[in-house]
């Protein structure tokens, strides 16, 4: 079978991520978080006081001088792929509620998306790819052989979230704030001017509410089947 191109996006918090990062294993493909690249440019950001974390305000200058020298790579250890920032493993670090809540602005910047959607166009040149995101079906991989878009509703999210929070420790935080954190980064991903979340006019959607892990990932194990045999 040749090996395609496959798009996963949707909102934040549907397991997208988990969903292509299985399918990527059963193919024997390379998986690309993107969302976790512009977690790490939001860390960065918020490291090096270029993004005020309470505010929400962003040196916009500042940052736009160093986003060609921030180097994101990611790595497939012990089975898992983890973020590397300038060489240091932030996988923790771009999954706590800090960088949850300030990824939405950093990503809505025109000069921040293109350094990223050059970069994992770079990394998808040659097919067998799964990468998910806001924009791979629409803006980086436009003619990706196979696009999902996966959603769920904002209470099953926020529950799943939290579930996932408090596995990793955190235990602080309610389901009324997480709900909220969700419901406003679904505004500002579809509501930027630059590449706003939608889904793609020959995507297929997928809305997970009501789906076991493991009937998504059937579902989505068919479809990239077939698409391969086109």
């Amino acid at each position: 079978m040749k090996k395609i191109t496959i798009a996963f996006d949707g909102h934040s918090s549907c397991g997208k991520s988990t969903m292509a990062k299985t399918l990527a294993e059963k193919l024997g493909y390379l998986y690309v978080d993107t969302g976790a690249m512009y977690r790490a440019v939001t860390l960065y950001a918020l490291r090096n006081g270029i993004m005020d974390g309470k505010s929400k305000t962003i040196d916009e200058a500042a940052l736009q001088n160093v986003i060609g020298s921030i180097e994101i790579t990611q790595k497939r250890e012990d089975g898992k792929v983890r973020t590397y920032l300038n060489g240091e493993c932030v996988e923790t670090e771009i999954r706590q509620m800090e960088v949850s809540s300030c990824v939405s602005p950093i990503a809505a910047l025109g000069f921040v998306r293109k350094q990223l959607v050059a970069c994992q166009q770079q990394m998808g040149k040659d097919g067998g790819i799964v990468m998910d995101g806001r924009d791979i079906g629409t803006v980086v991989f436009p003619h990706a052989e196979l696009k999902v878009f996966v959603t769920a509703s904002a209470e099953v999210r926020a529950q799943r979230r939290l579930a996932e929070l408090q596995a990793k420790g955190d235990t602080k935080l309610t389901l009324a704030e997480v709900q909220k954190n969700i419901e406003e980064r679904d505004y500002i991903d579809s509501h930027r001017e630059v590449t706003p979340l939608v889904q793609a006019p020959d995507a297929l959607l997928l809305d997970n509410s009501n789906l076991t892990i493991e009937q998504q990932n059937e579902m989505v194990l068919e479809w990239a089947r077939k698409a391969m045999q086109k």
